[in-house]
């Protein structure tokens, strides 16, 4: 994982079926980092019900918790993507919710069979310190706002497919100079589990990251981009470092940057390679690349090689994110 990109949390606006009803919310937006296309979430354009997924967010909707038949294999998505999307080329997605917004997204996520991994904690700005550093306790304050929030029964069922606790801890880029220690983001995992001890824990991150197996997280994060080199060299390293680490892998694709040349988008056939050489390993528990973009998903041939890909993940075994 290279240092020059950054991902950064945006709220992506999440689309709720035509029939339900809205109520008073508010969207909140996070902070954006140079050179990362999640500045790209705001030009999504709102379908006529919206839900705002954002932080700040006020208010609830009452939405039916009846599931639709979940998809087979190994949940397949993007960041910040529509709700509307869900369905059966894209069967999984990374969503940040707030408080007042979880139960409702969630419930509107597995009404189209779709399943989530939750960034709960929001944009790197609210648990930073004056200095710009890593603050653990604003951190824990941020995940604090969910106590009495009961969404229990989406972990159970199988909608959340884990807790996004941070992003790109390693990288002292993004904390003024000083990374967070693999220690403390394992105690980030212990904090997460003491509260919901059923749902895995995640970091973007690789595993290397980890000197040894982390005790209280449960899943690296492996995204290619093409200047990484050969796709099929990167998976096999991945795998290996998390299998020796005794952890699970989130595989995607940076599909906005990570094309040739470098920071370009991918095209259509590089999707299809690309995405081929991940899934070459039965080893990954989700594919989510980076990240919806309105204008890029509606090319004919992006979606035809989105979908092949999908297809691809759909047969693979299912299996949780969950380590060991």
């Amino acid at each position: 994982m290279s240092y020059s990109f950054k991902l950064s949390r945006r709220i992506a606006r999440l689309r709720l079926p035509v029939l339900v009803a809205l109520a008073s919310s508010f969207a909140a937006c996070d902070g954006s980092n140079s050179l990362s296309p999640d500045a790209l979430d705001s030009q999504t354009p709102a379908a006529p019900t919206t839900l705002a997924g954002g932080d700040e967010s006020v208010g609830t909707l009452e939405v039916s918790t009846t599931a639709a038949a979940t998809y087979g294999g190994i949940p397949f998505g993007t960041f910040a993507q529509p709700t509307t999307m869900f369905g059966s080329t894209y069967t999984g997605g990374k969503v940040t919710v707030g408080p007042a917004t979880i139960r409702s997204t969630l419930a509107a996520i597995k009404s189209r069979g779709g399943r989530v991994v939750l960034m709960m904690a929001g944009s790197e700005k609210y648990y930073k310190d004056a200095a710009g550093h890593f603050s653990f306790d604003k951190w824990k304050q941020r995940i604090d706002r969910f106590r009495g929030v009961n969404f229990d029964s989406y972990i159970k069922d199988g909608t959340i497919i884990g807790h996004y606790i941070i992003d790109e801890p390693q990288d002292p880029a993004n904390w003024n100079g000083r990374p967070i220690t693999a220690s403390t983001v394992d105690q980030m995992g212990q904090y997460s589990k003491a509260r919901w001890p059923a749902m895995a824990t995640i970091v973007r991150t690789v595993p290397k990251f980890f000197p040894s197996h982390p005790r209280y997280i449960d899943a690296a994060w492996a995204q290619y981009l093409s200047r990484m080199g050969s796709a099929s060299d990167y998976i096999r390293k991945n795998v290996a470092d998390a299998q020796n680490r005794r952890i699970q892998l989130v595989v995607g694709l940076n599909v906005i940057g990570g094309g040739q040349p470098n920071l370009t988008p991918m095209n259509a056939t590089e999707i299809k390679s690309f995405g081929t050489a991940l899934l070459s390993s039965s080893y990954p528990c989700a594919f989510i690349s980076w990240q919806y973009r309105s204008s890029y998903f509606s090319s004919s041939s992006i979606r035809s090689a989105m979908s092949a890909i999908s297809s691809k993940a759909k047969s693979r075994a299912s299996k949780s994110c969950h380590a060991g």
